[in-house]
């Protein structure tokens, strides 16, 4: 099982650890702090990111997809000539591997593109971003991909590729994201090295109850994206910043409805991968340790109707068909929670 430590930041904010129970580096934040943005103003995630860091942020998410790589890197490289940091030992950064990299003689190549992007010798963590590989593409990743471009993902090669990547020290922790338990069952049933993490969507209005426990019993730790249920993708608003039931808790806590959605997914032993590109709602996402949610609080938050956001169909145009894959094998919502996400709706956070 992870164990966790604590460490403490720039802010004099105590900022829990976990322990990853396969790699060899340091223990990952609780909090992290996600940089997917679109579109991308360099000099804005930049910007972020040190107001970040100053904050006390020592936690990055990134990916090839974002785009967010370089500004990311860029920031870290200011950061440490200002003084802000003592070295680069004291960042944990995470980077993902895109669906058009997903192949065995790809993954190295990408991986060190990654590297060069942020300036860096290794990352803490490499995730394989999907469960889905896309015919190998030049340049940045295009949306939407054509159905006709999906091809199985042979995740015997990647995982091996992946795997060699921790070898060499170019990526200290590997693992995945956007992973049911049938895609795990899959790397685990191959994997010398099983998968540090699985980085999944995951808040008060999408639980993941049956992908946690199925985590926990297998000491793969969960980290959770979208903790503050997206960024409206959908066009249907927020299922947690509108949720009423969050927002009646909040007002009695003396707290923000992001505070205690991000204290919950805590509660549950998940790492929140948190987007801001605010200075004081950045403070306010690491001010979440020092007190705690009560049972009957626990309780409203358990019976929040469910809606999932993200899946792997907004991947893809609407228009031609998967001619090499079963778009069966691109699911990623498990089929327990597919029973939370019909259940009937309140009207803060309606399906």
């Amino acid at each position: 099982m992870a164990s966790t430590g604590t460490t403490a930041a720039a802010a004099a904010v105590a900022v829990p650890e976990v322990t990853l129970r396969s790699g060899n580096g340091k223990p990952m934040p609780m909090v992290g702090m996600g940089t997917a943005s679109f579109p991308v103003v360099h000099e804005a995630v930049r910007d972020a990111v040190l107001a970040a860091i100053e904050v006390g942020f020592r936690h990055f998410d990134t990916a090839f997809l974002y785009g967010t790589e370089k500004p990311l890197g860029d920031a870290v490289a200011e950061a440490l000539r200002r003084g802000l940091l003592r070295s680069r030992e004291e960042l944990f950064v995470t980077s993902k591997l895109w669906c058009s990299q997903t192949h065995a003689d790809l993954v190295l190549p990408s991986l060190r593109e990654t590297l060069e992007n942020l300036q860096m010798e290794y990352v803490d963590l490499y995730l394989i971003h999907w469960p889905v590989s896309l015919r190998p593409a030049g340049g940045p990743p295009k949306f939407p991909n054509r159905k006709e471009d999906a091809v199985p993902l042979d995740v015997a090669g990647v995982w091996r590729a992946m795997e060699e990547c921790q070898r060499l020290g170019l990526a200290r922790a590997i693992g995945v994201s956007n992973f049911t338990t049938r895609h795990l069952d899959k790397v685990l049933a191959i994997a010398a090295v099983p998968p540090a993490v699985n980085q999944v969507e995951l808040n008060p209005a999408w639980q993941q109850r049956t992908l946690r426990a199925y985590c926990v019993d297998r000491g793969v730790h969960v980290a959770a994206y979208s903790p503050l249920g997206g960024q409206n993708w959908d066009g249907r608003g927020s299922a947690v910043l509108d949720s009423e039931v969050l927002a009646e808790i909040a007002r009695a806590r003396g707290k923000t409805v992001a505070q205690v959605a991000l204290r919950w997914i805590h509660e549950q032993g998940v790492t929140c991968i948190v987007k801001s590109y605010n200075r004081e709602r950045l403070k306010q996402n690491l001010e979440i340790f020092d007190w705690e949610l009560t049972d009957d609080d626990r309780l409203k938050i358990n019976h929040i109707p469910q809606r999932k956001v993200v899946e792997a169909s907004g991947l893809f145009s609407q228009e031609g068909e998967f001619t090499s894959v079963d778009p069966a094998e691109l699911n990623t919502v498990e089929e327990w929670e597919l029973d939370w996400k019909m259940a009937p709706a309140c009207r803060c956070c309606s399906v």
